[in-house]
């Protein structure tokens, strides 16, 4: 069942077994770029999946590039309320920050912690 606001169709958050915890609610139409993306990850980004998928650390399940809000995001653990960015070199010029920073604002607003890597 999806909820549609201003256009827009958000899938809404739902229960995970485990320590999956609460998904947050996502664009849906985010969610074939966010498969796109996984198959195209970063070298950083496939060596820090590896060491995050499977619940490997502490028993948390995180997700990679997952749709959250209007973003997707590189790893994302409902468990911990926690999202993981690894940023490549296009984040240090200015209108990339003001955009991340009003990114992280959103996520914060939603109780999401962000760690974000350079």
């Amino acid at each position: 069942m999806t909820t549609t606001i201003n256009n827009i169709d958000f899938i809404p958050p739902f229960e995970k077994g485990g320590l999956g915890g609460i998904l947050q609610p996502y664009k849906s139409g985010l969610k074939p770029f966010s498969q796109e993306l996984r198959k195209h990850m970063t070298d950083a980004e496939q060596l820090l999946w590896s060491r995050l998928r499977r619940k490997q650390l502490l028993g948390v399940q995180f997700y990679r590039q997952k749709p959250l809000a209007g973003f997707i995001v590189d790893f994302y653990s409902a468990a911990a309320s926690l999202v993981i960015e690894l940023d490549g070199s296009q984040h240090f010029e200015e209108v990339h920050q003001i955009h991340d920073k009003e990114r992280d604002q959103v996520l914060a607003a939603m109780g999401l912690q962000v760690l974000r890597f350079g």
